[in-house]
């Protein structure tokens, strides 16, 4: 603070983030934002600078996921902010809550060729929730909260604040600050009768299939899950991200026999789950099935399949709902059910098949040889961060999770070059546990710098190369 006792508008904001309950924000200083990250970091908030934009915005994608809280991530004007886009629609597109804060030129410059200038604000508001610029430095407070409450209420998602150099260097009264509260997000059930209709379809299905979704991941929704799939006795299918919500070793886990799970179920509930290309569009469910779907976001509820039922509201909410209004297991003696004992029939099957390329002794080694290796050198409660193309794929089917969250692949968006600022965000989230990163060479040369962030910031990661010198199959010897 400066001698008359004003405030720099790089205080406000970083005083509104402290605010804000942020503890650490991802990001690359440069002309207009060194005195923002400077004032960050004088309000005990730790400043991770990164090699590179992308990188830094992906990292804050992954905090948002891991932390149901929004990323927050700091870049400069002009091309910064455009790098940082990608982190921008990654969360977009899979839902996770983060904040872009981007430094821009003088104001009263704007059309004049400044450094870096560019329509930021507009440039964002495609992609974001929220786009917006303060109107004046006293006012950065409310524009903060309301870019961290968009970005978590209802279906969660990117949001973008622009900060004018002229405003972070500029001055205000305190008492002419703005007070804006922590954003607290509130949760809905679903309707009552919706949940009525829910359970009699439930109750009626001869071989149901419970999908569990990355949602159901994000929103914590693990141990109603897991009590509904106790008492109702289902097969279920979690998607890639969704693994570890149930445990992997649970008897009731289909991932072994996935197509036969899809094809023969009479009754689907989705469960955070989207029917996008993860699912197939659903062309792969059983065209007969009826479908329930609970999802926070009403408009995505029926995309690319017809839907018997709809449930609207925070799962772990509505999951308390279907459990308290059925009576039990879906059929008396499960373990009796034909659907249930095909399944466990095809899992085992496929394990065999599993176990053979395990044993594969070609040379180059297979995908499944090398992860199987590595496999029995991991500890049980790793984090694992799965890039590449064939590297991601297969290593799906090859490492078990017990817990949620554990787990974080390139997700709904596809885009390489998360792996790097994924498993940054992971060991900082994670700070006691084994960070790894299994990545495949081309995924690894969008990011590979960023090792040298993990190295500065004490991060003991271990990132395992799977080379097979190029994209998917690789490249002729000749």
């Amino acid at each position: 603070m400066s001698n008359d006792n004003k405030l720099t508008g790089a205080q406000v904001l970083a005083r509104s983030l402290k605010q804000q309950g942020v503890t650490v924000v991802f990001g690359i200083v440069g002309i207009p934002v060194v005195d923002v990250a400077d004032a960050i970091q004088a309000e005990g908030i730790k400043f991770i600078s990164f090699r590179n934009e992308q990188s830094c915005s992906y990292a804050a994608s992954a905090w948002g996921f891991l932390n149901q809280k929004p990323g927050v991530c700091l870049v400069v004007s002009g091309p910064g902010v455009v790098h940082a886009l990608a982190g921008i629609i990654n969360s977009q597109i899979n839902t996770w809550p983060l904040v872009l804060i981007g430094g821009s030129c003088e104001t009263n410059l704007e059309g004049s060729g400044a450094f870096q200038e560019c329509l930021q604000v507009e440039m964002c508001r495609p992609y974001t929730k929220y786009s917006a610029r303060p109107p004046s430095i006293s006012l950065i407070p409310s524009v903060v909260e309301r870019a961290f409450r968009y970005s978590v209420v209802g279906r969660p998602g990117a949001t973008y604040v622009d900060l004018p150099a002229d405003y972070i260097q500029g001055t205000v009264e305190p008492s002419k600050v703005a007070i804006a509260p922590a954003v607290r997000p509130t949760f809905a059930q679903a309707n009552p009768e919706d949940i009525k209709h829910a359970a009699n379809v439930l109750m009626s299905a001869k071989s149901p299939l419970i999908i569990v979704g990355k949602g159901a991941a994000y929103a914590r929704a693990e141990d109603e899950i897991r009590e509904f799939i106790e008492k109702y006795q289902a097969p279920f299918l979690p998607t890639p991200m969704g693994k570890g919500v149930v445990p992997d070793s649970h008897k009731r886990n289909a991932s072994s026999a996935r197509s036969g799970a899809l094809k023969g179920a009479d009754v689907i509930l989705l469960l955070g789950a989207r029917v996008n290309w993860i699912l197939h569009f659903g062309k792969r469910f059983n065209p007969e099935a009826k479908i329930i779907q609970v999802d926070i976001h009403p408009e995505e509820i029926g995309v690319n399949v017809p839907v018997e039922v709809a449930l609207q509201g925070h799962l772990p909410l509505v999951v308390r709902q279907l459990i308290d209004s059925i009576p039990g297991s879906f059929v008396a003696e499960p373990e009796a059910n034909e659907f249930v004992i095909s399944l466990a029939r095809h899992s085992a099957a496929n394990a065999v098949k599993q176990e053979a390329k395990y044993r594969n002794g070609a040379l180059p080694m297979t995908y499944h040889r090398a992860f199987y290796e590595i496999k029995q050198k991991l500890p049980e409660d790793i984090v694992l961060i799965s890039e590449g193309a064939n590297t991601m794929d297969i290593a799906r089917t090859v490492y078990d999770f017990q817990t949620p969250r554990r787990r974080l692949d390139c997700a709904t968006f596809a885009n390489m070059g998360v792996g790097m600022g994924f498993a940054i965000a992971a060991q900082l989230h994670y700070p006691s546990s084994h960070v790894v990163a299994i990545v495949g060479d081309s995924a690894f040369g969008f990011s590979a710098m960023e090792l040298e962030t993990a190295v500065r910031c004490h991060l003991p990661l271990i990132v395992i190369v799977i080379n097979n010198n190029g994209i998917y199959f690789g490249l002729e010897k000749d």
